[in-house]
C-alpha cells in the first residue's frame, strides 16, 4: 500500500471549531466528512472572508495531465509534498500514478509517515542525528518504508555515519549536484565524484543515484535561462556515468524537476544511458498551479500542442473599505495570501445581487490584513462586494490555510487539511 487509506478517511472524522478560518459557525461540532457532504454554499451559508478554496474540476484536470504526460514522457513522479501538506491529495497524487512523494524536512516526513507514505524522498541534506535516529527507527520497524535523502559533502557523509554507526538497513542516499550561485549540492563534479566516495565506503548508507534542482539556477524561460538550465542537467548526466561503480544499486535514481522546467529535465534524464537509470521529477506545483509565476513559466505553457495546466486556486475577499476615489480596502492580507511570486490578481467581483462579473483593477499592495485594490474611474466596486483573486506561487498558500473548501461553482464538495 503507497498510502494508510483508513489514516487518510479518518480525516474526515476530525471535528470542527472556531480554530478554522473562514468556516461557518454553523459547521462548528460537526465533522469535515459531514461538513463535505453537507454541499454548503459559499457565499449563502455563512463562510466569512476571507477565505481560499480549490476548484474540484481544475483540480482534477492538472491531476490527469501530469499523469499523462509523465507517462508519455518515460519518467516516474515523485511530486513535492512541502506544496500542499495535505494528504489527501498526496492520495490523490499517487492515485494518479505518482511513484513517491517528496519531503524537504523531517518534520514533514513525519507527517508523511503518520499517514503510511510508503516511499520518500528527502530532497535535502539530513545531518542531525535525532532526524537520523528517528529515520532509522522507522527504516528498522516497516520493512516496506522506502527512504532515499541527498548528501552534498564528505562532511556530510561523515556526520550521517557517526549519527547512524552500523544500521540494519543502511539509509539511501543520492549525491546532489549543485552549481555556483545554486542552492545546495557538490559545486563541481570533482567535489561531487569525491562525495560519492566517501559515501560508498560508510555502512551507514548507500548510494543508489544523484539528484539535482535545477530551479535555483534560472527564473525566468528566456533562451539563456533554459541555456543554462541544459547545461546543469549535461552535467548531471556526466556526474551519474562518473560514479556508475559507486551504485550499490542495479538501476540507480537519476532525479531533477521543480515545476518550472521539467521538460527539459525529462529530456536529458531520459536520454540514452551506457546503464539503466530511474528516471524521476519531483514538480509538485502543477497540482493547483496558479495565476502568477508558474501560469508564465511552466512549459505545458510555453510548449506549442501542449495541453496546459489549470489554476485550481482562488482567494476571495470582500470590500470594507472606499476611503478615496479609485482606492478599496479588502479583507486579505499576507496572512492569508502568497506575494512572493507577485500580488494577488483581481478576477471577478460578485455584488449584491450574486453575480459574478470581470473586475478592472490591480493590487498595489498588502499589509497583513488588508489588500489595497486600485480601482479606474468610474469603477462599480462597491463596499460589501466580494473580490474572486488569483493568486502566485502555490508553495506559500496552503501553509496559511488548515482546511482548505474545494468548490464546484460556489458549491463546496470537499474539505483539504493540511498539516504545516
Amino acid at each position: 500500500m503507497d498510502i494508510d487509506r483508513a489514516a487518510v478517511a479518518a480525516i474526515r472524522a476530525e471535528r470542527l471549531d472556531w480554530r478554522f478560518k473562514g468556516l461557518p459557525a454553523s459547521t462548528f461540532g460537526s465533522t469535515i466528512g459531514e461538513v463535505a457532504d453537507r454541499r454548503l454554499d459559499l457565499f449563502a451559508d455563512g463562510f466569512v472572508g476571507p477565505l481560499v478554496v480549490l476548484d474540484a474540476a481544475a483540480l482534477e484536470h492538472n491531476l490527469a495531465t501530469m499523469s499523462a504526460w509523465c507517462a508519455a514522457h518515460g519518467v516516474l513522479l515523485a511530486p513535492h509534498g512541502k506544496t500542499t501538506m495535505a494528504p489527501q491529495l498526496f492520495t490523490r497524487q499517487l492515485d494518479h500514478g505518482a511513484w513517491a512523494i517528496t519531503a524537504a524536512n523531517v518534520s514533514q516526513l513525519r507527517v508523511y509517515r503518520a499517514f503510511g507514505v510508503r516511499r520518500v524522498l528527502l530532497a535535502n541534506q539530513l545531518v542531525d542525528p535525532a532526524g537520523l535516529a528517528w529515520v532509522a527507527a522507522e527504516l528498522a520497524a516497516d520493512p516496506a518504508f522506502e527512504f532515499t535523502c541527498w548528501v552534498d559533502s564528505v562532511a556530510g557523509v561523515h556526520r550521517m555515519s557517526e549519527a547512524l554507526g552500523s544500521p540494519g538497513r543502511p539509509v539511501d542516499v543520492l549525491v546532489e549536484l549543485g552549481a555556483p550561485g545554486g542552492r545546495t549540492g557538490a559545486r563541481d563534479l570533482e567535489t561531487a565524484v569525491q562525495v560519492a566516495r566517501a559515501a560508498a565506503q560508510s555502512p551507514a548508507v548507500r548510494v543508489v543515484g544523484v539528484a539535482g534542482y535545477e530551479g535555483a539556477l534560472a527564473h525566468d524561460a528566456s533562451p539563456s535561462a533554459l541555456s543554462t538550465v541544459d547545461e546543469y542537467l549535461t552535467d548531471l548526466r556526466e556526474l551519474a556515468v562518473r560514479i556508475k561503480d559507486l551504485f550499490e544499486v542495479a538501476e540507480p535514481i537519476v532525479t531533477g524537476g521543480g515545476s518550472a522546467y521539467f521538460d527539459q529535465v525529462a529530456a536529458a534524464l531520459t536520454g540514452p544511458w551506457p546503464f539503466p537509470v530511474r528516471p524521476v521529477l519531483r514538480s509538485g506545483a502543477y497540482v493547483t498551479h496558479d495565476d502568477g509565476f508558474y501560469r508564465g513559466i511552466s512549459p505545458l505553457g510555453r510548449g506549442a500542442g501542449e495541453q496546459p495546466f489549470r489554476s485550481a486556486l482562488r482567494a476571495w475577499a470582500q470590500v470594507t473599505s472606499k476611503p478615496e476615489p479609485g482606492l478599496a480596502l479588502l479583507t486579505m492580507g499576507k496572512r492569508d495570501a502568497s506575494f512572493d511570486e507577485g500580488l494577488p490578481e483581481p478576477q471577478v467581483v460578485r455584488g449584491r445581487d450574486g453575480v459574478a462579473r470581470p473586475v478592472d483593477g490591480v493590487v498595489t499592495a498588502l499589509n497583513d490584513q488588508h489588500t489595497f485594490l486600485e480601482l479606474p474611474a468610474g469603477s462599480t466596486v462597491e463596499v460589501g462586494d466580494w473580490v474572486g483573486f488569483g493568486l502566485s506561487h502555490p508553495c506559500t498558500v496552503f501553509d496559511k490555510w488548515q482546511l482548505l473548501p474545494v468548490v464546484d461553482g460556489t458549491t463546496v464538495v470537499d474539505l483539504v487539511r493540511t498539516y504545516f
